[in-house]
């Protein structure tokens, strides 16, 4: 299992820079293993091409370093991952990107309406900012977990994104979706004044795809 997780955490870190939601060694993607208090983090600092499964950290959520097969530090942002773990016991995956379009919203601090019936089933209704805190800090992972409180995306201020699931898939694709929201959301102000979903369509939409 430990060598799947570590594969798994691997293939969606390469798969979230060939989809350009991150660039260089930007963003991070992590597993939680609640039963054995086991977190998959990616690495610091190393290039997404090269990355391999072996690269993956493996530390508890006080940040104790469990194994790291290539000697690599954990993303410098592991008390973000472990505070919002922390915080939100039903979820079990986070990926942080810094994907333009939904990051140019986090940097003016303008949250993103609903604007599109996919945001509620996939996002949980509009993109809420989590206000700035200083990166590498457990501050950042509360400030997150606070605007995740009923979402499974939220931008962080001056910062990206992070998005958050049952399993890395989940996570991914999320992410994904903040994004597109984010693109549509940005070519819609540049055409007019955006019209978004009535509080009685949000209504129906948030009873057929609650949990």
């Amino acid at each position: 299992m430990k060598k799947q997780l570590k594969e798994n955490v691997c293939e969606i870190a390469k798969k979230s820079y060939i989809n350009k939601l991150v660039a260089g060694t930007s963003g991070n993607v992590s597993y939680y293993d609640r039963e054995k208090n086991r977190m998959f983090i990616t690495p610091s600092n190393v290039d997404y091409e090269l990355m391999k499964p072996e690269d993956i950290v493996i530390l508890d959520l006080d940040g104790n370093i469990i194994e790291s097969e290539s000697n690599f530090k954990p993303s410098s942002e592991w008390r973000m991952h472990a505070e919002i773990y922390k915080n939100k016991e039903d979820i079990n995956s986070i990926i942080h990107t810094h994907s333009p379009k939904a990051t140019s919203f986090a940097v003016v601090h303008k949250d993103i309406p609903i604007i599109l019936v996919e945001m509620i089933p996939f996002i949980g209704g509009d993109i809420k900012r989590a206000k700035f805190s200083l990166p590498g800090t457990a501050e950042l992972g509360i400030t997150a977990a606070k605007a995740l409180e009923d979402r499974n995306v939220c931008l962080l201020e001056n910062h990206g994104v992070v998005a958050v699931g049952n399993s890395l898939e989940q996570a991914y694709i999320r992410a994904v979706y903040a994004e597109d929201a984010a693109i549509i959301y940005f070519n819609a102000l540049q055409v007019g004044e955006p019209v978004l979903l009535s509080e009685e369509t949000n209504k129906i939409l948030y009873e057929k795809y609650k949990k």
